[in-house]
This record gives structure tokens, sequence and C-alpha cells, in this order.
């Protein structure tokens, strides 16, 4: 057995090196290792057939996993900016991080790393690590003030949005909401397909959501639910040109502008 218990060398070697050439799946979950403490790794167990001199020795033996490298300063879950797969992290599916893990533990007041596997691409998809999440700007419709900034995957759901809301501001279980995307200070669209993901809602990073809670008298605050075909957005066109659209919500925004663009082409241009 190697240090600590763990599942001596040749199989840790064996079980890792299997589990990183497992396939990305769309929904499942994968971990980031921080590079260097991978290299040390490798190092003692001898990953690698021309560095197998070191192999066992207790001066290379990695210690707890330490993702340190990986984080801002004073924050645990927050990545440093324009990190690059393989050369400063790692990435494992969850049985490996969890056989690591299992093995050497985790750093003191380090939480895992964990990323989802997204679909990407509109023509030709394929599947990859969601590396850095979308953060979004969280409040209450009463206190649009007081905002509250959380980190989501793409494959997260409006739904799960709204339940971290709630909790975020305590919100009762039984209290009737409703979620709206804030594009400015009086433009508001309302978020009610709870299935869909933030990827499907067009969702950005640093979008402003509200939540919005029933009166007691059975009324809104908002007033009714506006219906998406009487939505007023409000789009930059390249000149710029600033459009109200009044049907279509703000999908029909976008074709408006494309349409007004086409009407401003040189005559013959090609269509």
């Amino acid at each position: 057995m190697a240090e600590g218990g763990a599942a001596d060398l040749d199989t840790q070697r064996s079980d890792i090196a299997t589990l990183l050439k497992t396939s990305l799946r769309k929904g499942d979950t994968w971990y980031l290792v921080d590079s260097r403490w991978f290299k040390q790794w490798k190092k003692y167990v001898g990953f690698d057939s021309w560095d197998k001199y070191q192999m066992g020795d207790q001066n290379v033996y990695p210690g707890p996993i330490d993702n340190s490298g990986l984080l801002k300063d004073g924050d645990a879950q927050s990545l440093k900016e324009h990190l690059i797969d393989e050369l400063d992290y790692i990435l494992l599916p969850t049985e490996g991080w969890n056989k690591l893990v299992s093995w050497y533990t985790l750093m003191e007041g380090q939480e895992p790393i964990a990323r989802k596997v997204v679909e990407q691409g509109m023509f030709v998809k394929h599947c990859k690590v969601e590396v850095y999440l979308t953060e979004l700007k969280l409040c209450e419709n009463g206190n649009m003030n007081n905002v509250v900034t959380r980190r989501f995957s793409k494959a997260d759901t409006i739904d799960t949005i709204e339940k971290e809301i709630r909790k975020i501001f305590n919100i009762p279980d039984e209290k009737e909401t409703r979620l709206w995307n804030k594009y400015m200070s009086n433009t508001f669209e309302p978020l009610n397909k709870p299935d869909s993901t933030i990827q499907d809602a067009g969702l950005y990073q640093g979008q402003v959501l509200v939540i919005e809670q029933k009166n007691e008298d059975g009324t809104w605050p908002r007033g009714p639910s506006t219906p998406k075909s009487a939505a007023v957005c409000w789009r930059s066109t390249p000149d710029p040109v600033r459009l109200g659209i009044t049907s279509g919500g703000c999908r029909t925004a976008k074709i408006a502008a494309y349409s007004f663009l086409w009407k401003l082409r040189p005559r013959g241009a090609p269509a």
C-alpha cells in the first residue's frame, strides 16, 4: 500500500490513466486539478514510463490535493482568468476525482472545483467542460440595490436559479414568485419557462435577474404578468438606432434590427 493507506502505486497509475480517457457526455461533472500538484503525483506514482526513477520516493510525495494556484486570492471558488487546459489544470471525471481525494484528501479550507459538461455549437454539436461559469446578479423587486452575485453553469435551468434566489433572500416555499430578466433601468422580460437553461434563455455574464413576490391581496407589485407579445425591448444596432418593439418580445427586437439594416443596404447589394 502507498502512503496513508492509499491504493498501491500501480493501481493508482492504472486507474487514473484509464479514467483520463473518459469521453465527455453532456451533463456529466468533471473536476479541475492544479497541474503542479498533478505533475508531482505523476512523479510519485511513476505515471510516465520515462520518469520512474523517483517512483515511491517520499521526497516527491504530493500530499493533499492543492488547487490554490488556480484560485483568485481569498476566493475559494473564483478561478483566475485565462487558465489553460493541461497547462494550468487537468480535468478528471467524477470517479477519478473521488479516487484521488480518497487517496490524498483535499487541502484544508478548499472546496472541489466541479464543472459540468455542456453541449456547444449551433450546427455541429460538441461537448466541452464549462470551466468558466456565468456570473449573474440577483436581487429582489422591492430592493434592487441589494445585489448578490452567484455563478451558474449554462446547463443550469431557470428553476435552479429561482430556487437559489429564494434561498438567498429567505423567501418561504409557500410564497408565490416570478422571475424577471432586467435589461435596463426599466426594461424587464419574464423568465417563465422553468425548464429552460441559461444557454436557452440567452442569459449573459453580469445579467441582472429580479425575483418578485406576490402581494398578500393576490396582486403583483409589477402588475399583471406582461405577455411576451407585449414585451418592450431596446437594442442597439451599429448606427446606433434604438428600437421599441411591442410585439414578439426580445426575439422580435433582434429580427426588427436585422430588417432595419436590410432596408439600409445599398441598392443592388446581394441578398
